[in-house]
């Protein structure tokens, strides 16, 4: 199985990579620029090179590279609508130049429009991004908790927006957040919660569809639509849920990348650690 965390871009973009390497890192995720700001400093030829040089020499893949949090497709905002395109197809680009395998982006939030409307917008700007960028990498929507209004912590919400999409959606597929699952309502902390959830994701979505896992626990109770990561095994799902999630046969093939909380120097290392003890 491999095992990795979101990790620091700090410095020069490809010392990202000497850090999942000390970390023992079998994947990892990025941000390939601050996440809280809508401009970003431009990739330079050099970076790019050397970043695809450690990538290629460390092994280390898939590499993920995660959207900013400002971008809103489901936005009712022409402004922000507007921008939010144009910065996804630029992080997109941006992932392609570094050689990342997966693009994770979170869904959006229809700010008291509604969900059919939001839906829509949704899909509106996907087909927009897609179209003009035709990514060779894989765009993975993220499953959300559904606090306020955000959108995607449903499946069938997710598998509508893809139907939305239409011939487009060719590009698209699953990050699989467990946290974001649990507080949504669905108890993949149980054997029969776990599979339900899983049958009812290949059901609606096919086999091939899910690329990745964002392994989190939950600070936050069953079905109460709130989205706070936990250290692995000290959350709601707990240690016995972590354990059937990795042993489950779905996923034991996937990345499973950690966000789990980084208040310490060593939480990635502890945290790689208990999950990686759990494995059958």
């Amino acid at each position: 199985m491999k095992f990795g965390v979101h990790v620091s871009i700090a410095g020069h973009i490809y010392e990202a990579i000497d850090r999942a390497v000390a970390l023992s890192c079998d994947t990892f995720q990025i941000f390939s620029r601050n996440p809280r700001g809508w401009s970003a400093k431009p990739l330079t030829e050099g970076d790019v090179e050397e970043f695809q040089r450690r990538k290629k020499e460390s092994g280390i893949a898939p590499v993920v590279v995660h959207i900013p949090y400002l971008i809103n497709l489901g936005s009712p905002e022409k402004e922000l609508f507007t921008r939010s395109v144009e910065v996804y197809m630029e992080d997109i680009r941006r992932a392609e130049m570094l050689a990342a395998e997966y693009f994770v982006t979170h869904i959006g939030n229809h700010m008291g429009k509604g969900e059919e409307f939001g839906l829509k917008r949704i899909a509106e700007g996907l087909r927009v991004v897609l179209s003009e960028t035709e990514p060779k990498l894989k765009v993975l929507l993220e499953n959300t908790a559904g606090s306020g209004t955000s959108l995607g912590h449903r499946l069938e919400q997710i598998v509508k927006i893809m139907e939305l999409v239409g011939r487009y959606e060719k590009y698209l597929g699953l990050c699989f957040d467990t946290a974001h699952a649990y507080g949504a309502g669905y108890n993949i902390a149980t054997p029969e919660g776990l599979d339900g959830f899983l049958k009812r994701m290949e059901t609606l979505f096919g086999k091939s569809r899910l690329g990745l896992v964002h392994a989190n626990d939950s600070k936050a109770e069953l079905g109460s639509y709130v989205d706070r990561h936990d250290d692995i095994g000290k959350g709601k799902i707990g240690r016995q849920g972590f354990s059937i999630i990795v042993n489950h046969p779905t996923l034991k093939e996937l990345p499973f990348i950690l966000e789990t909380p980084k208040k310490e120097p060593d939480e990635d290392e502890k945290n790689l650690a208990t999950i990686r003890s759990l494995v059958k």
